[in-house]
């Protein structure tokens, strides 16, 4: 993304845009020696995965022999369903409150506390593994730049020199690894509809849809990555239900330096018919049906990360969501994916087993947030985080999340589906990003939107 391009949505105050080029002037040296870098690509794969599988062949080396839609896949285009590629396979076994203990050493903690809350309906189906797909060339170019010359600014609290793709698919430390999930490579432009269903304990249920449009463009594929404040997010946020709720909007514009640039966000509600700044919606704001989820929880974590220390625990071999096309086809009846047990149909969730890295926040002294402490399992061959343990202050568990991913054929890469956000102490649960019955996603559909559907003038006529 060039300057001029940034410069077409609000200007940053010229404080600010000092500040930052001295911030920038006192980071340390970028990226990691050409040396290692030569690693992507022969023992590590383009994006910093392990090349190799695992010792007893259940996760497979990497192949990558696949890039869009693999032979025998018919895809039309963006706006249609994804096929399976694997519908044809039958779970290897399957993991429950019987045998939890035989698998304990590959289930996160929230897993094995979902499996021991529903012993009677929660299980895991476990399919075999894949690692056939690619990302694409323009992207696997861009992570092999950025491992030379992305670095963190600001105490790990923005990155700075990198575009495209993971900033640092060698990670060295916490705050590296959490921006290699926060900047993956996803969609340019994202239209969709979504829909949210919170299941209470009682199995009273409350819908939101909303009419969400993304455009990233961290991800444009001729971006450069260069301003030191760079844009990489804004997004425009409709609902549509609840009647009650119909016609608020929400902008937001987000920054790859949050400490420097804060999001900025502004809402539109029809009973006042104005359009306000909305600084609060951020962090552990409550965000979505019945205010179950916090902001910064979308896709497991999202936004600023200056009120945690972030730590590598390692990498572990887990039972994690993989290749879920079936629960994110369009087609599939919303009532055959809702229980009412506290948890999705688990008949319909693929597990495979793969390597992830184990990320820790740990809450900052003085720092206010619902959760003290938060564990985030990322996919090695996507950065995507795709599950995450949430505790309280008392050190006790108290969410247990999931992010669905799919191989989207138009992106070349991988995309997010429906994420399931478990409260196991309250025997509730919320499900996001579903599709059932809608539209399918446009994801990178050139003539979705322009630049200046994100601004406030357009805010205020959409509001009109």
């Amino acid at each position: 993304m060039t300057v001029t391009r940034t410069q077409r949505l609000p200007r940053l105050p010229a404080s600010i845009a000092l500040l930052a080029s001295g911030f920038c002037a006192t980071a340390a040296l970028a990226g990691v020696s050409p040396q290692e870098a030569a690693r992507l690509g022969q023992d590590l794969t383009p994006m910093g995965a392990e090349m190799s599988g695992n010792t007893d062949g259940s996760i497979p080396a990497w192949s990558g022999k696949w890039r869009g839609a693999p032979p025998r896949v018919e895809f039309p285009g963006t706006g249609h369903g994804h096929p399976d590629p694997y519908a044809g396979e039958q779970p290897l076994f399957t993991i429950d409150a019987g045998n939890l203990e035989q698998y304990a050493d590959r289930l996160s903690d929230g897993q094995i506390a979902l499996l021991k809350r529903y012993p009677a309906s929660y299980r895991l189906q476990v399919y075999p593994s894949h690692r056939d797909f690619r990302h694409a060339s323009w992207i696997e170019d861009n992570v092999r730049r950025n491992a030379l010359r992305a670095e963190l600014v600001n105490n790990g609290e923005g990155v700075k020199g990198a575009h495209g793709g993971a900033p640092f698919p060698i990670p060295k430390n916490g705050h590296e690894l959490l921006w290699n999930h926060n900047l993956r490579s996803t969609a340019w432009k994202e239209d969709a509809h979504y829909r949210m269903a919170l299941t209470l304990g009682n199995g009273n249920r409350q819908f939101e849809l909303t009419r969400y449009q993304v455009q990233w463009p961290w991800n444009d594929p001729s971006g450069t990555g260069e301003p030191a404040l760079e844009l990489y997010a804004v997004g425009l946020h409709r609902t549509l239900e609840p009647s009650r709720k119909r016609g608020e909007i929400i902008l937001i514009h987000s920054f790859v330096n949050p400490a420097l640039q804060p999001t900025q966000t502004w809402q539109y509600l029809p009973g006042t018919r104005r359009v306000r700044r909305a600084p609060t919606i951020g962090y552990d704001h409550p965000y979505g049906a019945g205010g179950f989820r916090a902001t910064d929880e979308d896709r497991l974590f999202n936004g600023a990360p200056d009120r945690y220390d972030w730590t590598i625990l390692g990498k572990r071999e887990v039972y994690i969501p993989y290749h879920n096309y079936r629960a994110n086809d369009p087609s599939l009846p919303l009532d055959t994916l809702l229980t009412d047990q506290g948890h999705l149909n688990p008949d319909l969730i693929r597990f495979e087993l793969h390597r992830t890295w184990v990320l820790e926040a740990k809450l900052k002294p003085g720092k206010r947030h619902i959760y003290a402490r938060r564990v985030l399992y990322l996919d090695e061959d996507s950065w995507a985080a795709v599950l995450a343990d949430n505790y309280d202050a008392r050190g006790s568990l108290w969410r247990s999340n999931l992010q669905t991913t799919f191989y989207a054929y138009e992106l070349e890469g991988f995309h997010a589906g429906i994420a399931v956000y478990h409260d196991p102490v309250a025997g509730a649960y919320l499900a996001d990003r579903l599709t059932n019955g809608q539209p399918p996603p446009r994801l990178n559909d050139a003539s979705s939107f322009e630049e200046s559907h994100f601004t406030l003038p357009n805010l205020r006529k959409l509001g009109l």
